[in-house]
């Protein structure tokens, strides 16, 4: 699943690509390339972003980006970038049976109408199906002949240029730009590709200031939202309980969180209680259950965090490795870090695969 916001390749799929997922405290890449049906990953790097707490120039993107491209030893130009869950919406809309470009057009000139907000300075891209009704929507589950239910990805334009820019001055080609909610989803298709097919699961990826949760439904995504608690919150409150300082605090909780048992529960238990009320909404609207949940991001590395959330939720919670169905071709020191690094990879490499 693309959805492109910017593609510089007409929608050619590619056979190498970098991947840089611009998180708000690290960037995760990686590199990828694509031989017949295998892929194989033969460049992977994690590095502070300079500033968490506003946006980067352009001038500071592109040195970012240079930097983690001699972290990651890249072999190609080609570069997919994703959008952040909080700079970015993707939303399922009834929207007339039209081609792409036409729809796009539609939400540009006409966005109150399908999104109940004014979006002129944003850009879009959809993909329009025919699934299950979509549970993001409080009108009657069937939607008019007339209409089509669609996929709608937006973000700002300016964000979107700003990232074309940044990636030319770093030396590389912005290919695709993406909604990074959809990361996931992509590398979930093929790690565990019964489940995806199969049955219908929750995603959830732990960020640093928020959390992405996606429903899938026998492989189509049915609905997704973003919840303001990440696990900076969690290390924060763990610093403030211990009296201890961000970094400390931080080790703690993925090191040994079973020394800090109780207090880590209380603080997981309102992200518990938000993912379990948006899968409530979900299992009231479809009349489906949620069969179990697969955890990721670096918070998802910690056992106790994951119990946390399984005793909220009451279903079964798994952490997943995204690199799973990789082959490997990583430079040594790489191939040391990946085990600690995987977890958190699942945006980008489902960003790549998006090109690939």
């Amino acid at each position: 699943m693309a959805m492109p916001f910017s593609n510089a390749g007409g929608r050619k799929k590619r056979d190498h690509m970098i991947a840089i997922d611009l998180g708000q405290r690290v960037t995760k890449a990686v590199q990828v390339q694509r031989t017949g049906q295998a892929f194989t990953l033969s460049g992977m790097a994690l590095m502070d972003t300079p500033i968490f707490d506003k946006a980067l120039s352009v001038q500071a993107l592109a040195e970012h980006l240079t930097a983690v491209g001699k972290a990651l030893g890249a072999k190609t130009r080609n570069l997919t970038l994703t959008v952040g869950i909080n700079d970015s919406l993707v939303r399922h809309v009834d929207m007339p049976q039209l081609p792409a470009t036409d729809l796009r057009l539609i939400l540009k000139n006409n966005s109150r109408a399908y999104l109940q907000q004014d979006l002129g300075t944003h850009v879009f891209d959809c993909v329009s199906g025919s699934g299950p009704a979509s549970a993001t929507q409080a009108e009657p589950a069937k939607a008019p002949a007339s209409k089509h239910r669609t996929l709608v990805a937006g973000a700002k334009r300016q964000l979107i240029d700003d990232l074309v820019a940044g990636a030319k001055q770093a030396g590389f080609l912005a290919d695709h730009i993406v909604p990074g909610i959809l990361g996931p989803l992509n590398a979930f298709e093929l790690t565990r590709p019964e489940v995806f097919a199969g049955e219908v699961v929750g995603l959830v990826d732990i960020g640093f200031k928020s959390s992405s949760i996606c429903i899938l439904q026998q492989g189509e995504l049915v609905l997704n939202r973003v919840v303001n608690m990440g696990g900076d919150r969690l290390t924060a409150g763990l610093a403030d309980y211990l009296n201890i300082n961000y970094a400390e605090a931080e080790g703690i909780k993925l090191g040994m969180p079973h020394e800090v048992q109780s207090a880590l529960e209380s603080l997981v238990t309102p992200l518990g209680r938000e993912l379990r009320a948006l899968i409530d909404f979900f299992e009231h609207q479809q009349d489906r259950s949620v069969s179990q949940v697969f955890l990721s991001g670096g918070t998802a590395q910690s056992d106790l965090v994951v119990q946390s959330l399984r005793h909220e939720l009451m279903l079964e919670c798994t952490a997943w490795n995204p690199t799973a169905f990789l082959e490997l071709a990583l430079p040594e020191s790489q191939t040391a870090d990946l085990p600690r690094a995987a977890g958190q990879l699942g945006v980008a490499v489902g960003a790549a695969l998006a090109a690939l």
